[in-house]
């Protein structure tokens, strides 16, 4: 893995898509220090009051709970350190990200929905398991217009072929968006 310290690369695509899974991987190999931001984490810190991210009421929470991963990410980058935000931040969720100094890598993981439906299943405890918001946030990260050049699709593959496929696509610098 090049060196990709001060960098933000932010994971995404829908549920079961092999985000955490390949962020760990990733934030764990040789190389730069680095740092991994669960998103998910950032909206389990709201402990009265809180709404589904994925129910449309939450747009104000969802929009204070981004700026403050934003912030968070560059903090880490301005110490020196490689970042990998993995969550569910789709485009429009970017306008945060993309006012930040550092360089910022965008890659969506798109599974078949089907195989994302049944990963969500078999992971159980307090995640996200109804095949209906699954498939809604599966839809969202169907066609990306001129963002659909950051997908890497996954059918068929390890989570190994996974992790090899983003390290390649932030080593690469083809990921990263402008700001």
């Amino acid at each position: 893995m090049p060196d990709l310290a001060g960098q933000i690369l932010i994971l995404t695509g829908p549920p079961g898509s092999g985000k955490t899974t390949t962020a760990r991987a990733l934030a764990a190999e040789p190389g730069a220090p680095a740092v991994h931001l669960h998103a998910d984490d950032f909206w389990h810190f709201i402990k009265n009051g809180a709404i589904p991210p994925y129910l449309p009421q939450a747009h104000r929470q969802n929009e204070v709970v981004i700026d403050v991963l934003a912030r968070t990410a560059e903090a880490y980058t301005s110490g020196g350190y490689f970042v990998i935000v993995d969550g569910i931040i789709g485009p429009w969720f970017l306008p945060p990200f993309r006012t930040l100094a550092p360089p910022l890598h965008y890659v969506v993981l798109r599974p078949p929905l089907s195989a994302a439906i049944e990963r969500c299943r078999l992971r159980g405890g307090d995640t996200l398991s109804d095949p209906e918001p699954i498939t809604a946030l599966h839809e969202q990260f169907s066609s990306l217009g001129p963002l659909e050049r950051h997908v890497i699709p996954t059918a068929g593959q390890s989570p190994s072929d996974t992790l090899v496929a983003v390290r390649q696509a932030a080593a690469s610098g083809s990921f990263r968006l402008a700001h």
